[in-house]
């Protein structure tokens, strides 16, 4: 290239404030264009939360199916003292006349 030639000068000030100075329709399409991504994500959101409660319900519904009859065998067992925080007492001379 020659010196004397005028190189083309790129101005970043003019790209940038082409990019900014949308016409009102491009903001409009840009507002509903960001509307339906939002509403799209929260409908994706809700579908997913609704599929891990389904499941958490369903883990549950197991363990207490599967645990009824502990919680059975627990109601029918006659209490031999009192429990405080998971220890038996026994009361002397309650059953340990042996």
């Amino acid at each position: 290239m020659q010196s004397d030639q005028e190189r083309p000068r790129i101005d970043v000030n003019d790209a940038r404030h082409r990019a900014h100075s949308r016409s009102l329709l491009g903001n409009a399409v840009a507002f509903a264009l960001s509307i339906v991504v939002l509403a799209a994500a929260f409908m994706l959101s809700v579908i997913v939360f609704a599929f891990v409660a389904a499941g958490g319900l369903l883990v549950w519904a197991y363990l207490w199916w599967r645990t009824r009859h502990l919680r059975k065998g627990m109601r029918e067992r006659p209490s031999e003292g009192r429990v405080i925080e998971g220890e038996v007492i026994r009361e002397p001379g309650h059953r340990d006349k042996d």
